[in-house]
């Protein structure tokens, strides 16, 4: 069972997908770790062996930020752009898009259920 990062990879899958489990860590990050570990990209995670993980897990230490770094520092730089009352932080705040996209007939992602699905919700309850 391989450990990196605080996070378990699964045991059935390429070493190459088993990284992207990790946050911060995509398909191009997780092959250039693997060449440089010295590691076959097409292995099983379960098969790898405690000196192949051990290289893996010394290099995302020391050169990459992933998981709680990661995940902190990009709520900080959120929260930077709120507390400068810049475009992008008013967007955030308001949970719009932020990057140009159309809001009059799309981004139902980010703004939720219609305001007719919302009644309809709350009569049924």
């Amino acid at each position: 069972m391989a450990r990196i990062a605080g996070v378990t990879l699964p045991p059935n899958k390429r070493v190459e997908i088993g990284l992207t489990y990790i946050y911060g860590i995509g398909r191009s990050k997780a092959n250039k770790i693997l060449e440089e570990a010295r590691v076959d990209k097409n292995k099983k995670v379960k098969d790898l062996s405690e000196e192949e993980i051990n290289r893996i897990r010394q290099i995302i230490e020391t050169r990459e930020k992933v998981e709680g770094d990661l995940r902190k520092e990009v709520a900080m730089n959120i929260k930077r752009l709120i507390d400068i009352g810049c475009y992008r932080g008013l967007r955030h705040k308001r949970n719009l898009p932020v990057r140009g996209q159309r809001t009059r007939s799309n981004a139902r992602t980010r703004k939720g259920p219609r305001g007719a699905m919302i009644k309809k919700i709350k009569t049924k309850s």
